[in-house]
């Protein structure tokens, strides 16, 4: 009583008014942990899932990745065997520049001239075969318009002849799987003889 109302009484009042619904009984702390362990496993349950996803979108990713690094890598080595064909393709005309002089001097092999371009064109053949550059035989071979061009036309009276390769004008090139220089040449065609 020292100038303060009294607290206690409402206290009192407000103790007498509560339910005995929360007064705690034996079987609540029971039914509270099973409640809690019921959640605690649903979150439980929850995180897993969510890292499975995860993990799931995260080798997916890295799949994605290395296929990604093989298409780019594929694609540099094709974009790489294109020039090399190019490149090829270029010394091939040198060849065949080199053929052509030698065809002019036919007559005079033994010059040390003819001797000097056959060394040479020799060596460049050598090197492109060295490269994966492979010529192409086609002679007697049936005629593929893939491999070659036809310029010409013979005719043969033997029907086993028809459609094949019978002379080569220019020599046709390969680069592994690729035709960088198509054949130029002569097809038999079979007609048959005029019955009399």
């Amino acid at each position: 009583m020292n100038g303060n109302p009294r607290t206690d009484e409402p206290i009192q009042e407000a103790q007498e008014a509560r339910p005995q619904d929360d007064v705690i009984s034996p079987e609540a702390p029971a039914a509270a942990s099973a409640a809690e362990v019921a959640r605690l496993t649903a979150e439980l349950e929850a995180a897993r899932r969510r890292v499975d996803q995860l993990a799931r979108a995260y080798q997916e990713l890295e799949k994605d990745r290395e296929e990604f690094k093989q298409r780019l890598s594929r694609e540099r080595e094709r974009m790489l065997d294109v020039e090399r064909g190019k490149v090829a393709t270029q010394l091939l005309e040198a060849v065949d520049e080199l053929d052509l002089c030698l065809s002019m001097s036919a007559p005079d092999e033994s010059s040390g001239l003819a001797k000097g371009v056959k060394l040479i064109r020799d060596g460049l053949l050598s090197k492109l075969q060295q490269s994966g550059v492979e010529r192409l035989q086609l002679v007697g071979q049936p005629y593929d318009p893939n491999t070659a061009e036809a310029t010409d036309m013979e005719i043969t009276p033997n029907p086993e002849e028809d459609q094949r390769v019978v002379a080569e004008a220019r020599a046709g090139y390969r680069f592994k799987d690729r035709i960088i220089r198509p054949a130029r040449v002569k097809v038999a065609r079979y007609i048959p003889p005029a019955s009399a």
